[in-house]
């Protein structure tokens, strides 16, 4: 297996990062906000690396605040919300962010996000999975996961787990601390995309 370059976007929590590099591939995560361990890490807006360096693949999390469902009756509000220095509004911020991550000049990307409107907008993802397809830490957890892909073969379930599937994710209390706990990158799923998209080449195994 050789060595690839991975841009790992929208990721402080470092885990996949940290799977490919212990597999002896090249990995750098990147965010908005602070990471959470230290490691090859930009803080900043991940498309100001899609050109800076050659990367061979890409695993994306653009922020889904204004495109999962689970907020659908906040949209109007979004639709109308005009950020600050913009004359696009939330949403409409959101989706291209989305599509930017979509169209990055990388030869194989996955583009992560909860299912929301990018179905309908742009199409129906490659694959949903859940945490707990990929059981190797023990994560029970259900919280469908859409997967859009781009010369990446789907992932297959790793030491699934059984019924009943937590819903923590979902319950997590509002709080300072709540957008960060749910969108940080299960164990198992870091370590299943590292294991599976860390050794192909060209989308084959």
């Amino acid at each position: 297996m050789r060595s690839l370059k991975f841009l790992v976007g929208c990721e402080f929590s470092g885990r996949i990062r940290d799977e490919l590099i212990a597999l002896g591939h090249d990995a750098l995560s990147c965010d908005l906000e602070r990471q959470e361990k230290p490691g090859p890490f930009y803080q900043g807006d991940v498309r100001d690396l899609f050109r800076s360096e050659r990367w061979d693949r890409a695993i994306l999390h653009p922020p889904c605040d204004h495109l999962a469902v689970s907020g659908a009756q906040w949209f109007p509000k979004k639709r109308e919300q005009i950020q600050l220095f913009s004359e696009k509004s939330l949403q409409e911020q959101a989706i291209e962010f989305f599509m930017d991550c979509i169209n990055a000049p990388i030869p194989s990307i996955a583009v992560e996000n909860p299912i929301g409107i990018m179905s309908t907008l742009y199409r129906e993802p490659n694959q949903i999975v859940d945490p707990w397809w990929f059981g190797k830490f023990g994560e029970n957890e259900s919280k469908a996961t859409c997967l859009w892909l781009k010369n990446l073969p789907l992932l297959e379930k790793m030491d699934p787990l059984f019924e009943p599937h937590n819903t923590s994710v979902y319950l997590e209390p509002p709080g300072p601390k709540r957008k960060r706990n749910r969108s940080r990158t299960f164990r198992g799923f870091a370590y299943a995309v590292a294991i599976q998209w860390g050794g192909i080449i060209d989308g084959k195994a």
